[in-house]
């Protein structure tokens, strides 16, 4: 039995990358996992059968993000896989925000359409998805939203997206008190750069030599490394851990 036993979960953009090893590691833990994607449903579909193929359980569902209505359609795809998956279940209690998208250029580069989408996509599709599922959330539940280091560490080259993320990190903060009554809680949890499908660059060995001098480890995170934490703030263990935006750069820039 693992920690999450019985507890059904969300993660968005959990058929790739960063999202897709939260997907697995909290199905390894014992929840169902909802599996959101937003246009590829294949990715989708294999993180399913990876994670039945080690016992776990896990559906898919697709929404697209960052258009209007996009939390409702999300939760109706949610309820109806749910159901059908198991006869009368309904509910959640583990809610992971980690769809997200980069809006690339310093600020004299980044077009005012690129703005509203990086900002539709990242602020404002989390903030409807957990206004519209507060219904469905159960007491005691957890959500998890995916910042970045870039909160912390100035990167001048993706202005927009770092804006977000401190937006999110606000959001983080004003749930946990306002959730707390309902046993709720509410953190972010803020990777650095992890080696993922997303950035092929780190194939480049100059390249990723250059990035795993940021770490105090020497080395570029895995996907792993940012899944294990979610799992920690989604279990019981972190029961008294509210509001907080939890650093899993491997302690990037900290001499800077």
């Amino acid at each position: 039995m693992g920690t999450l036993a019985g507890r059904t979960a969300l993660v968005t953009g959990g058929s790739r990358g960063i999202g897709r090893g939260i997907a697995e590691r909290l199905a390894r833990e014992g929840a169902l996992v909802a599996v959101h994607y937003g246009s590829n449903r294949e990715a989708a579909e294999l993180t399913v059968k990876t994670i039945e193929a080690e016992g776990g359980r896990a559906f898919a569902i697709g929404a697209e993000l960052g258009v209007p209505g996009d939390a409702r359609a999300l939760w109706e795809a949610f309820d109806t896989a749910l159901a059908g998956y198991e006869e009368g279940a309904t509910g959640l209690d583990i809610l992971v925000n980690n769809a997200g998208i980069n809006a690339h250029g310093r600020i004299h580069e980044v077009t005012e359409e690129d703005y509203d989408r990086v900002f539709a996509v990242n602020v404002k599709a989390p903030f409807f998805i957990i206004r519209e599922g507060l219904g469905r959330l159960r007491d005691g539940g957890r959500i998890v939203n995916i910042s970045s280091g870039v909160t912390r560490i100035a990167f001048p080259a993706i202005s927009a997206y770092s804006m977000t993320k401190g937006a999110l990190d606000n959001l983080t903060l004003t749930l946990a008190q306002d959730l707390g009554p309902r046993g709720i809680t509410v953190n972010s949890v803020s990777p650095g750069v992890v080696a993922t499908d997303i950035n092929p660059w780190l194939s480049d060995p100059e390249a990723r030599a250059g990035v795993a001098a940021y770490s105090v480890f020497g080395r570029v995170g895995e996907p792993a490394d940012i899944a294990d934490v979610v799992a920690f703030v989604a279990s019981d263990d972190a029961r008294w851990v509210t509001g907080h935006a939890l650093d899993a750069t491997g302690g990037s820039m900290l001499g800077v």
